[in-house]
């Protein structure tokens, strides 16, 4: 059972494309999208670090097409994309030094992931760990409203400042989203918080303008009822920002990445590690087996939990919490999840069947910003297991 109140208010955040630790997520991700495309088996562990007009990568690559990737012109084309190409950020994409620290996967680890090598015949969990998944129906991405509605105001202000509309944005932003829920949902907007980068312009300016976005943005949701209190760069001036304002480091945004903090989380992180590293796959996963559950009525929200050990592939534990939404026991439901015959937690058979080896309409970069849940683009976001689930649970 839920120990969240049914009457209570709830925050979460987000950070824009342009935040240091983001850039850092986008060109660990950039430089996996290339790997995968020279060689489908790469198995990549990418790091990056920024600073002021720095950019390092480090960590370990296997890749057929190595000699054919260049992480520095991908990293100074990512940067470009974000929007740091002029030289008065103190971060710029034509000027930036850049040291690389890239080398080969340990041996070690290689043969209890690889499949058909060591002790086991199949793939085995690139690490061990336990990952989380989580859907709720309160939203019609079925994601907690906080977190998905941070997100829908920054990616807003991103398409905003990329046009030129408010040409005094820069791309360094945070949106924080708090919302009152009444019988456990949720009710109206308390507060809004936009910390966003701008030239040196009048804060009253910023602030009447900004505000009109997010009334157009969050109008939409209906949620915007009675007072509501906005917080636009409440420190006064917010000019100095992105890599030359905070290093960045990827990984350091996980709750951003997964549900603003609503439900548990297993620690790891996602962006610069291919799908071999159930950290990112099995998360992933997790999310669309919780989703397909929400998605068939069988629950309001589901938390999944599952668990490896390094190198074996047949999950050590998988549980199911419906926080006593469900209309099956959890129990139940979690013998319908873990039996094998809709959901296959193995390594190599979810990867396969969320084709996480061949993105098709999609890439590793487009995860790296804005959430990697509640975007109908990724494949664990679809719902083609309804049926399977209703039939199962008649």
């Amino acid at each position: 059972m839920s120990k969240i109140r049914a009457d209570h208010v709830f925050t979460s955040e987000s950070v824009s494309e342009g935040h240091p630790d983001k850039v850092c997520d986008q060109i660990s991700d950039a430089i996996l999208d290339a790997c995968l495309a020279q060689d489908s088996k790469s198995r990549v562990a990418c790091e990056t670090l920024v600073s002021t007009n720095l950019v390092v990568n480090a960590g370990e690559i296997t890749c057929s097409g190595w000699d054919k990737i260049e992480p520095e012109a991908i990293a100074r084309r990512v940067v470009r994309d974000i929007g740091y190409d002029r030289e008065e950020l103190e971060f710029c994409s034509e000027t930036f030094t850049y040291i690389g620290r890239l080398h080969e996967q340990s041996p070690d680890i290689a043969q209890g992931v690889d499949e058909g090598r060591g002790l086991f015949l199949e793939q085995g969990a690139g690490d061990q760990g336990m990952m989380f998944g989580y859907a709720s129906d309160e939203t019609e991405a079925l994601m907690p409203a906080p977190v998905y509605y941070s997100h829908l105001l920054l990616d807003e202000l991103q398409k905003i400042r990329k046009a030129g509309t408010i040409p005094y944005l820069r791309p360094d932003a945070k949106s924080q989203v708090s919302i009152q829920y009444v019988n456990g949902q949720p009710h109206h907007i308390t507060s809004v918080v936009v910390s966003h980068q701008t030239a040196d312009v009048p804060l009253e300016k910023i602030r009447k303008d900004l505000i009109e976005v997010v009334q157009q943005v969050l109008g939409r949701t209906g949620l915007l009822k009675g007072n509501v209190e906005y917080f636009i760069n409440p420190t006064g001036k917010f000019v100095i920002g992105g890599p030359h304002g905070d290093a960045g480091l990827t990984g350091r945004k996980i709750i951003v990445d997964t549900y603003g903090g609503v439900g548990s989380h297993g620690g790891g992180a996602f962006s610069g590690k291919d799908p071999s590293k159930v950290d990112r796959s099995a998360a992933y996963y997790a999310r669309y087996v919780a989703k397909n559950i929400v998605a068939s009525g069988l629950a309001k929200k589901c938390e999944v939990q599952v668990a490896y050990a390094i190198g074996v592939a047949k999950p050590l534990s998988i549980n199911v919490d419906t926080y006593g939404t469900g209309k099956l026991e959890d129990n139940r439901l979690e013998a319908i999840v873990s039996s094998g015959k809709i959901f296959d937690f193995r390594p190599a058979a979810l990867i396969k069947e969320l084709g996480l080896l061949t993105p098709k309409g999609w890439c590793y970069r487009d995860t790296a910003a804005y959430g990697h849940f509640g975007r109908s683009q990724f494949p664990w976001e679809k719902t083609d297991k309804i049926d399977a689930l209703k039939a199962a649970a008649k």
